[in-house]
């Protein structure tokens, strides 16, 4: 490995921490809630923030549905150790399962947030290790293990991450040496980078994006009742 190549994987979860912190100095310079936990995770009725820049949907996003097609597409921004995001989790897919004409595409992208998750950088790029080896439908399978195992706030232990991949079919071995390699650290640290541009203060955030480029924002791990009103509106 070249000098410059370890210095800048070295700054990657620097990069991260510094994300996060800007994150929750905005939040609090704006006046937004002042607990630690609002700061960063977000509840069922936090306030939506205005949505900032998000990036189109491409063939590096993992997507279930065909974002091509829909009328509508939930972008969400989320974090593996965020308890909110493992609720939301599953609002998402009684979603797809409600939308089933192809209406609506669910997006996911990282956003882990260093400063209350430690753990959180390493598992999505677990996340991708899964998606580089499993394709699609894997990393949707590693997603669900994940957030199946974890009770949130950094409590997943490392060791579980190549057994979830041994579970949904993926060659550890492999998966393994994809995650020491630290492969995908720069991918999660421009995701957070990302998050932030599109609005995000906070997880799991989601943009809702219509064929016609209008976006609504889903702050928080609104309940499905809420989220559906919201995407029937823009359906209509």
């Amino acid at each position: 490995m070249e000098p410059q190549d370890k210095q800048s994987r070295q700054m990657i979860p620097l990069a991260i921490v510094v994300a996060g912190a800007l994150i929750a100095g905005a939040i609090y310079f704006g006046g937004k809630p002042s607990s630690s936990a609002s700061l960063t995770q977000n509840t069922k009725t936090g306030q939506a923030a205005p949505v900032g820049e998000v990036a189109p949907v491409s063939a590096k996003d993992h997507v279930l549905g065909n974002a091509n097609t829909a009328k509508v597409v939930l972008i969400e921004y989320s974090d593996l150790e965020c308890p909110f995001c493992k609720v939301f989790h599953n609002t998402i897919h009684q979603l797809m399962d409600t939308y089933k004409n192809g209406e609506l595409a669910v997006v996911f992208r990282q956003f882990p947030i260093a400063q209350l998750h430690s753990k959180a950088a390493k598992e999505a790029e677990a996340s991708e290790c899964a998606a580089e080896l499993g394709g699609n439908e894997g990393f949707w399978k590693f997603l669900d293990g994940v957030f199946a195992t974890t009770n949130s706030n950094n409590s997943l232990d490392p060791a579980e991450l190549p057994v979830i991949a041994g579970d949904i079919g993926l060659d550890v071995t492999a998966f393994n040496t994809c995650l020491s390699s630290g492969k995908y650290a720069k991918l999660i640290a421009d995701g957070v980078t990302a998050a932030v541009k599109a609005g995000a203060q906070g997880t799991p955030y989601s943009v809702l994006v219509t064929k016609s480029g209008k976006k609504s924002p889903v702050n928080g791990a609104q309940p499905f009742a809420t989220v559906k009103a919201q995407i029937d509106a823009l359906l209509k």
